[in-house]
């Protein structure tokens, strides 16, 4: 997996699992108080970064990296862990992506993914002056979606549930809204009014945590 490292002068390090397709630039809005890891462009499970430096730790996975970060091995404790979006079944039928919206997802041309944005990922007038797309080539997504695939067949066995809360727009139309309450029970939030990507919500991270206590983004 590729790596975008903001160093604030912290001891607490927030790693932050982002979505498929998704790069840095996606998330150049959002501040924190804390050093940022942001990973995406799932390849492979491998982290090239030396945590050494750090006191404490808190991870946030989003959408597809949900499950990616459910599948790997930190030796450090991390003190919070928070899914947005996605589930660590990424691929099962009822929980995860199902069948439809996978095809969905690999039907994304140059001429749709506007649409596809607007219809599927914001919701709100305020988040579509917000959105913009990564940077990357619909060729790189399609071959992180395909190595997605391989990496969930070789390692679902493998999979390690143990975030502290979830988090999900309530018009979610990737994740089946009704199998998440179910799964996650009461670790799930829901943020009203609003679809997959909460993330042009948000003007620092700390805000995620905050949700958590007074359920407001």
């Amino acid at each position: 997996m590729k790596k975008y490292f903001i160093g604030n002068k912290s001891d607490n390090l927030l790693i932050f699992f982002t979505g498929w397709g998704c790069d840095e630039y996606e998330f150049e809005h959002i501040s924190s108080k804390s050093d940022i890891l942001l990973l995406y462009d799932y390849s492979d499970l491998n982290i090239d970064f030396d945590f050494s430096n750090y006191k404490s730790f808190d991870l946030i996975a989003f959408s597809a990296g949900v499950f990616v970060a459910s599948v790997v091995n930190f030796d450090f404790k991390i003190n919070t862990k928070i899914a947005i979006s996605g589930n660590p079944y990424l691929f099962d039928e009822n929980i995860g992506l199902s069948k439809k919206v996978q095809t969905l997802l690999c039907n994304i041309t140059e001429d749709n993914a506007d649409d596809f944005a607007l219809n599927y990922l914001i919701k709100t007038e305020e988040e579509r002056n917000l959105f913009h797309h990564s940077k990357r080539t619909l060729e790189s997504c399609r071959a992180e979606f395909e190595n997605l695939k391989q990496i969930y067949d070789m390692s679902k066995q493998s999979i390690s549930d143990t975030y502290s809360y979830a988090i999900f727009g309530e018009d979610d139309l990737l994740f089946n809204i009704s199998a998440q309450k179910e799964y996650f029970g009461n670790r799930i939030n829901i943020v009203k009014n609003a679809r997959h990507n909460l993330f042009f919500r948000i003007s620092d991270y700390e805000q995620i945590f905050d949700f958590i206590s007074n359920k407001n983004i």
